[in-house]
């Protein structure tokens, strides 16, 4: 009995320290300077969400992916801002702080397509490429967050490069490179299975304004 619960758990290590490297080695050179990313000719910039404190002004992590996305769209690297996040609740809206942030950095409004149901890195992707049609994209996160990211946009059939946030040390940074651990296991088997996003929904053309999405 010692010896399976002893072999299961060296197994669990192999998948986690295997996945691991997997995404981190396959899209390490898809992490770009802001320079190569104006020159990929993206569909859009995709701004990847994380938390927002009560007064809808975003957390110091969600406003350096701003910024860096802004930077983006603003140097002509996309045309199209979409900004993924949590609005699991009327009380939570992470997108409309993200765009609201956006708009006083003065992208216009139509330009900003926000996606309500990107619960997690994957769904951001999933539902990138399925609700919003994209097929070439630039992702704004931190280094320890574009791995993951890339992988699964890059899985699921996506063209993307990622271009880093790192503008600052975060109090938080052991704890995010700790909980990245499990999570790229996680969307490495979800990438694998293809698996579809919580909402899917009807199709959202990047063709018109971004405010059909507030």
């Amino acid at each position: 009995m010692v010896g399976f619960v002893i072999g299961c758990v060296v197994a669990a290590v192999l998948v986690v320290a295997g996945t691991n490297l997997a995404t981190i080695i396959t899209t390490k050179d898809d992490i770009v300077s802001a320079d190569v990313a104006a020159a990929f000719q993206a569909d859009a910039v995709v701004v990847l969400g994380a938390s927002v404190f009560a007064d809808g002004t975003p957390s110091s992590i969600l406003q350096d992916r701003l910024d860096d996305g802004i930077a983006l769209y603003q140097a002509g690297a996309a045309p199209k801002i979409i900004v993924s996040g949590d609005n699991g609740t009327v009380s939570y809206n992470e997108v409309k702080a993200m765009k609201d942030y956006a708009i006083a950095q003065g992208v216009p409004s139509e330009d900003i397509f926000c996606d309500h149901a990107g619960f997690s890195t994957y769904e951001s992707m999933y539902r990138a490429k399925n609700v919003f049609g994209v097929r070439r994209i630039i992702v704004a996160t931190q280094t320890y967050h574009l791995y993951r990211a890339l992988y699964s946009a890059q899985g699921l059939g996506l063209e993307a490069v990622g271009v880093p946030s790192d503008y600052r040390e975060y109090s938080k940074q052991s704890q995010y490179d700790l909980r990245e651990i499990p999570a790229r296991t996680k969307d490495f088997f979800k990438t694998l299975l293809k698996a579809p996003s919580t909402f899917v929904g009807e199709p959202i053309s990047l063709n018109q304004s971004g405010d059909v999405t507030n």
